[in-house]
């Protein structure tokens, strides 16, 4: 994986082989860049510790007398230490690529070496987010690299290559995998998903480790082919329709971050998955991987794949936009950059590996322990009111999220280039509230950024909100203010009553407009027309006759110096706090005591829907990193026309002031499905929402607070100083009574 210049030596050490010689020896295989495989003979039967002893001595007879400060060590399994412990070198490396502990059949003292080899290294790289997230706070100097591709390779599998005899008559579709068959394998799932659908076959190439091969699922549409070579791999891909990753959900797939999720999308294959958090966190939201929990979901998902199959140019174009910066070389490059510095120092901490967590376990109920408030969600909301509770009145708070990560919706990260970018969309920060500011500035320093958006419309980027120079471009003419005015007033329909967000509209700029920048985005961003939305929701968006073209208004509007992230980071870090994510309340409700509960998530779920679902709008999101400096003039560019699938189009390094010789960016595509974002407001829903509303009041010892729980739409600020307010009402002495508080609801 590493490239090395050509006057370097690499010399890979592999794991013996045992044969019938009698005498230990080593077989030295040149390949190519300057590589030596070296492969240890030794007689069948030896004992570990002979076999270990044997392995010090051919290593040390093949290296000679090579000085420490020309040699660098490369570990990637501690267990290699048996044997190597007593070299010196000028700098050793960790490679983590795999939880190696939680594999079936692993040593008993591999953790004891781990932690000599974590001792000895000077730099540790893990293979993905998750397990960075286990190993940051083993080591000063831990590193995440997520699987990079060798795209070129396995773009092969989108020409017309010829068929493998093996898999030849194999009837379509096909489902395809390959890789090592042993216990991360779901071989339940493949059995099931096999007797759903008899008429698709599942193709499966890989050695069978580990397990024993009669426990595979044995159906007329399962196909085993046995292991193949790197080279062969294209050609099999090139027959497949759809790539499975039929994972099982246990301690060796915890941490995995599986290398054929790139290679699969470079094949231009759509990929159906397990709910593997390193998939789920980098692919889940890019379109081509679809992420499953039952066999139901994975026949649904696939079949969704099958129908789109025809469209090979368009799977080939996202694939290309997924893989965009993620070759093996761009690691290289990183992995040799951090070697060269040759000094074993802290690596700046990396806001994308993030899933925040103090050592302190969360304690089941027959523990002991006790909590004053459990806080679910640990977004603005949540954080606030825990940072709030723990530094002010010396509470004892526990904060779960469901998410793998803090910050809710405002959580942002670093992407596999290096680009800070935001995982749910933009959020800009901007307020008139001096308190909101003043709360906020004891957890981060500000970067002054005034927001500007583009629409693109008439096959022109125009200035959005519309203003002077909107029109101007627009219409191929110059306007004063009073002339714009005037132009806009002529072209207004009055409307009276105004109702919904068409009438808001019109009556503000006349149809022509209307029709230009807001029904079809609207259409899109909702799946309603204006006319069947509430006018609140088009009261939010100004028109001005000034060249104004700021987005907001407000008297502050920066962003956080280094990122929204790490300034949840600094609010949760309190010895009082306990942050656990990836938890949902329903894992924690009956094993936790705590006197309050303040709920941030949806309020209709804490009721099970007991009325119904209230409706939700959410989102898609594609990011693509591009091989360039800048994609577009400004931080945010809306499509306003329907045909175009997105609402807009973000590129971060607006927003962040990075300087970066690439690019990110992100397509937002409204979506019926996913996350719950923006409430519908209609008067059907909130006549729904009160009777929630009204449970939440009468249900005690409960808070509900942020947006979710209150069905509201606010901005940021707002949801900062509602859980201000609600800390306020929470500090003041509880009056004398018997029984828990009621609950409140601040909607």
């Amino acid at each position: 994986m590493t490239r090395f210049s050509r006057d370097h030596k690499v010399l890979y050490f592999e794991e013996p082989i045992y044969d019938t010689h009698d005498e230990p020896y080593l077989e030295a295989r040149e390949a190519q860049d300057g590589v030596c495989v070296l492969v240890p003979h030794l007689p069948a039967g030896q004992q570990r510790e002979d076999a270990e002893r044997a392995q010090r001595d051919l290593l040390d007879r093949y290296l000679g007398d090579i000085p420490a400060e020309e040699m660098k060590l490369w570990y990637y399994t501690p267990m290699s230490l048996a044997f190597s412990a007593h070299l010196r070198s000028a700098f050793v490396v960790y490679d983590c690529m795999d939880e190696l502990s939680a594999f079936r059949g692993a040593p008993v003292d591999l953790v004891e070496r781990e932690r000599e080899l974590l001792a000895r290294a000077d730099a540790v790289f893990t293979g993905g987010y998750s397990l960075y997230e286990a190993k940051r706070d083993l080591h000063p100097n831990v590193h995440p690299f997520p699987s990079s591709v060798d795209i070129a390779h396995f773009a092969q599998a989108r020409r017309d290559l010829p068929e493998p005899q093996d898999q030849a008559n194999i009837p379509h579709p096909r489902l395809g995998f390959y890789g090592v068959l042993d216990e991360r394998l779901d071989i339940v799932l493949l059995e099931q998903l096999a007797d759903l659908r008899p008429d698709w076959h599942l193709v499966l190439v890989g050695p069978v480790v580990k397990i024993d091969p009669e426990a595979l699922p044995r159906r007329p549409n399962i196909h085993y082919l046995g292991a193949k070579q790197y080279d062969e791999l294209p050609a099999y891909l090139a027959g497949w329709d759809v790539a499975l990753m039929p994972f099982a959900l246990n301690e060796s797939t915890r941490f995995i971050s599986p290398t054929k999720t790139p290679e699969y999308l470079a094949g231009g294959r759509a990929v159906v998955s397990s709910a593997i958090t390193d998939v789920l966190r980098r692919y889940g939201e890019c379109g081509m991987v679809s992420i499953c929990e039952t066999p139901q979901q994975f026949v649904q998902a696939i079949a969704a794949e099958l129908e789109r199959i025809h469209d090979r140019p368009a799977l080939y174009e996202r694939a290309d936009e997924i893989l965009a910066g993620m070759s093996w070389d761009g690691t290289s490059d990183r992995m040799m950059a951090i070697m060269a510095d040759g000094r074993r120092r802290p690596a700046p901490k990396l806001v994308s590996a993030l899933t925040f967590g103090h050592d302190r376990p969360v304690p089941i109920a027959n523990g002991g322990a006790h909590y004053d408030y459990l806080v679910v969600g640990a977004g603005f909301a949540g954080s606030v009111l825990a940072e709030r509770l723990a530094s002010e009145l010396d509470k004892k708070v526990l904060v779960i999220d469901r998410r793998p990560h803090i910050a809710g919706n405002a959580y942002d990260y670093y992407d596999a280039a290096g680009i800070l970018v935001h995982k749910y969309g933009p959020h800009i920060f901007h307020t008139n509230s001096q308190k909101v500011v003043d709360y906020l500035s004891r957890f981060t320093a500000w970067r002054p950024y005034e927001h500007r958006v583009l629409a693109q419309v008439d096959g022109k980027l125009v200035p959005m909100p519309i203003n002077l120079t909107t029109l101007a471009k627009l219409y191929g003419r110059a306007f004063t203010s009073e002339q714009a005015s005037e132009f806009l007033a002529a072209r207004a329909e009055p409307v009276n009553p105004v109702r919904t967000s068409e009438d808001v509209v019109v009556s503000k700029v006349g149809r022509e407009l209307y029709e230009k920048f807001f029904r079809g985005y609207t259409r899109k961003q909702w799946g309603l027309d204006p006319s069947e939305l509430d006018k609140a929701v088009a009261a939010r968006i100004p028109v001005r006759t000034s060249t104004d073209d700021r987005y907001f208004t407000d008297t502050f509007q920066c962003m956080p110096l280094h990122g929204y992230t790490r300034m949840f980071e600094k609010m949760l870090d309190h010895p009082n706090i306990t942050v656990k994510t990836g938890t949902s309340y329903d894992d924690v409700r009956d094993a936790i005591h705590y006197d309050h509960l303040i709920y941030c998530g949806p309020i209709d779920e804490f009721f099970d829907h007991r009325y119904g679902r209230l409706p939700y709008r959410s989102l898609q999101f594609r990011q693509a990193t591009l091989d360039q400096t800048t994609f577009q003039p400004a931080a945010v560019v809306n499509y306003p026309a329907e045909d175009i699938p997105y609402t807009r189009i973000t590129e971060y390094k607006y927003l962040t002031g990075q300087e970066h010789e690439k690019t990110s960016i992100t397509y937002e595509i409204p979506s019926a499905v996913g996350e719950p974002y923006y409430p519908v407001p209609r008067p059907e829903n909130d006549r729904l929402f009160r009777k929630y509303q009204d449970l939440a009041d009468r249900t005690p010892g409960v808070t509900f607070v942020g947006r979710l729980a209150t069905y509201r739409y606010y901005n940021m600020d707002q949801v900062i100083a509602q859980a201000l307010s609600v800390f306020e009402r929470l500090a003041e002495p509880e009056p004398t009574q018997q029984g828990s508080p009621a609950a409140q609801s601040v909607a």
